[in-house]
């Protein structure tokens, strides 16, 4: 079994990574940040381009239609077959 022994100097380290963290996020560095993606984003909107997000969301609702229309084609050979 081992003992941890704590480190103050890693202790403040990450103290001190954590207030920076948090400084920038309210800093106008941050807005400017948050207003840079927005206007990137609506920027690649005006030429029909989409995030990374909305393409996984499209790509997995086709791949559910296309489960589905394979679905609808198999039971339709099924019914072609009992009718003739």
């Amino acid at each position: 079994m081992s003992q941890f022994t704590p480190n103050p100097t890693i202790d403040k380290l990450t103290d001190l990574a954590q207030r920076i963290g948090e400084a920038i996020a309210a800093s106008p560095a941050g807005d400017i940040e948050k207003n840079a993606r927005q206007h990137f984003i609506s920027q690649l909107a005006l030429q029909g381009l989409v995030t990374r997000e909305e393409f996984d969301a499209q790509r997995a609702l086709l791949e559910k239609t296309r489960a589905k229309l394979q679905a609808l084609e198999e039971k339709i050979a099924v019914l072609e077959n009992k009718s003739a």
